[in-house]
């Protein structure tokens, strides 16, 4: 078998390199501060390619992404929160995670055993729950993904919803239906200028057993 083959589905029960687990996530940081490196656009064509294979429900996949580099980025400023400035003007590349308010046109495509799917989303209201949910589980495949290449990430809040849709999404024919959730910096992260990892909790004060 190649390196790049496909795994086996009846091999897909081993446990992962320690090292990988390390990079993926207890290793792994949020980074505001960043190296002048560029992120070549061959990577951000591969970090979808993994990412769009984490399962959503129905198969939604109603996540989109808008991957901003250079003077795009300027577009971008006057929506941002004074403290996002900085870390995400010298980032080699930000992301925009969206989610297609009409993502059920899709579903005749996406879920084809089911075509009549569509209309499970008729309803505004439910397509808005499940888009959002399902849109915010593949932003986080995104961040896993993005991290499996050899990225840092630095995702966040603190920015005008309303202003970044209206700039990046509103005039635009094939992205008027997009609606931002967060975003996401991407690069090769500066560790000098890291905070000392904060605190997580513990399996007994977050989860529970039943049986």
């Amino acid at each position: 078998m190649s390196d790049d083959a496909p795994l086996a589905l009846e091999d897909r029960h081993g446990v992962v390199a320690d090292h990988c687990l390390d990079q993926l996530f207890r290793g792994a940081r949020t980074f505001s501060y960043w190296a002048e490196r560029d992120v070549p656009d061959t990577t951000l064509y591969a970090l979808y390619d993994l990412l769009k294979y984490g399962p959503t429900s129905a198969n939604q996949c109603p996540a989109r992404f808008l991957f901003l580099k250079g003077e795009s980025k300027e577009r971008l400023k006057p929506h941002l929160a004074k403290g996002n400035v900085d870390k995400t003007m010298s980032a080699p590349v930000t992301a925009i995670v969206a989610w297609d308010t009409q993502f059920h046109e899709r579903l005749p495509e996406l879920f084809p055993h089911n075509p009549g799917a569509k209309d499970w989303f008729a309803d505004p209201d439910s397509r808005g729950e499940h888009g959002f949910r399902n849109g915010t589980l593949q932003g986080a495949y995104f961040i896993l993904a993005a991290r499996a290449l050899g990225l840092d990430c630095g995702p966040m809040s603190g920015f005008d919803n309303d202003g970044v849709d209206a700039e990046f999404f509103a005039s635009d024919p094939e992205r008027k239906t997009w609606r931002s959730n967060f975003l996401c910096n991407l690069g090769y992260g500066v560790t000098e200028k890291l905070h000392p990892r904060l605190p997580r909790l513990s399996f007994d004060d977050a989860a529970k057993i039943l049986k």
